[in-house]
Formats: structure tokens, C-alpha cells, sequence
């Protein structure tokens, strides 16, 4: 399913990248995407309290930038970005108006990065933590319809169901650029298993413009993808 990309690679029409990096690189890795960070980014990684945490944030950034740079035919550290009202990164600078639109989101050890043309796109993985897949949360971040979904689900089904509800109502918040200020209990999505997720019903959007589908990244985490439109196919790189 995952496969490494060719040296030369671009996006069809239609088409969606998902990317796949693990955030635990040697010393030699970490340097050299370091190097590529601007000041801004490189503060930010300060800020981290551990050296676990700093290390990831410089490979999740330095991966992004590899990662565009590929696309555009471009150096990693020439690239410049913007940020819109509630944080999401687009490109900015000589690369403004590309028709390239990416969203990265990352958990535990993994990172993942998503990217199609001219279209609002969201991804999101979470490590799967059996002790916070609770009625209480679901109660606090899901709909009623969701909630109500999730109660008939037998207890060993649960924490799974959690997990796909979670990421895919995630993506599709990253995927509107609106972030937390938009209610997660404005939306709905499916809850089931499978690749096929789906947003049923979105206060002030149109459902039926939306794409939704999981993402296999493995044991131990779910990953979901919210892409505007329909996809006529998903490539799945790793690093």
C-alpha cells in the first residue's frame, strides 16, 4: 500500500499524496532538515520543553519542505508560508499562487502529509489510547448523532469507532481552515469501518461536496483524510 515515490513526481487532476514519515530520525537527518528551517521555525522548536519534542517538530517541518520542494522543483529552504486566521499553512512568497494545497498533521512517532491541486484538503492521525476512547469525551467533542451512534457499539468496538469519529472530524475541520472555532457538533460523520467514511451532514457547508476516507497507517493509530470534491485516486508515499 505504501510505496516509495518516483525521483520525478506530480499530482493529476484528481489525484491525492498522502505522505508518510516516521518523526524518529538519526542525528544526521535531523541536521540536515534543520538546516533547512527558518528562523521562525527554528524558535518554535525551541519552545519545546523536551528534546523528544523539539527533534520531531525540526523533522516534521524539514520533511514538509523536502516534500513541497519535490513538487515544485524547488529548494526546501527557499520556501516561504502564511498562515490563515485560525493557523492552517499555505504557501507564500514566489510559490503564492500554486495550485498546490497540503495539510500535515502527526502523532506519537508518525507524520503525515496530504496534497492534491487547487482543492481544500485536511488530514489527521492520532495514536489510539484505549483510556481516552470514553463516553465523557465523546459527549464533550461529538454530536448527539454521533454520541448516540457510538453507545449502541459493542464496548470492544468502541475505542476503534472512537478513533475513526475523532480523526475524520478532525480532517475535515483542518480540511475548512476554520480549526477548533468551528463546532465539532455542527457536523456529522460515520463512525463504521472500512476505507469509505463519509460526512453526513455539515451546518453551513454542503455534505455531498466533501470526500472522507481513512487511512491505514498500521497498529496502534487511525488517520483520516477530508478532501473537497471527489478523488479519483490516493498514492501513498513513505519516507
Amino acid at each position: 500500500m505504501w510505496s516509495r515515490a518516483p525521483e520525478v513526481i506530480s499530482l493529476q487532476t484528481g489525484e491525492v499524496h498522502v505522505w508518510r514519515v516516521d518523526l524518529e530520525q538519526t542525528d544526521d537527518v535531523v541536521q540536515r532538515f534543520r538546516a533547512t528551517l527558518d528562523p521562525d521555525e527554528l524558535q518554535r522548536a525551541s519552545r519545546f520543553y523536551f528534546e523528544r519534542h523539539r527533534r520531531a517538530f525540526v523533522v516534521g517541518r524539514g520533511f514538509l519542505r523536502d516534500v513541497l520542494g519535490r513538487y515544485l522543483q524547488s529548494q526546501p529552504q527557499v520556501l516561504e508560508f502564511s498562515y490563515g486566521v485560525y493557523g492552517k499553512p499555505a504557501l507564500n512568497g514566489e510559490h503564492k499562487d500554486t495550485k498546490l494545497r497540503f495539510n500535515m498533521s502527526h502523532s506519537n512517532n508518525v507524520g503525515l502529509l496530504a496534497m492534491t491541486g487547487e482543492r481544500l484538503i485536511g488530514v489527521d492521525v492520532e495514536h489510539i489510547r484505549a483510556d481516552f476512547a470514553t463516553e465523557e469525551i465523546a459527549r464533550r467533542f461529538f454530536s448527539r448523532c454521533e454520541v448516540d451512534v457510538f453507545n449502541t457499539l459493542a464496548k470492544e468496538e468502541q475505542v476503534a469507532a472512537f478513533f475513526r469519529c475523532w480523526t475524520r472530524k478532525e480532517a475535515f475541520i483542518k480540511a475548512t481552515g476554520r480549526g477548533l472555532s468551528q463546532a465539532l457538533d455542527g457536523f456529522d460523520v460515520t463512525l463504521g469501518p472500512g476505507v469509505k467514511a463519509e460526512l453526513l451532514r455539515a451546518e453551513d457547508d454542503d455534505a455531498s461536496r466533501w470526500s472522507m476516507c481513512d487511512i491505514d497507517v498500521g497498529e496502534d493509530y487511525a488517520a483520516a483524510l477530508a478532501v473537497e470534491g471527489p478523488v479519483s485516486k490516493i498514492r501513498l508515499f513513505s519516507s
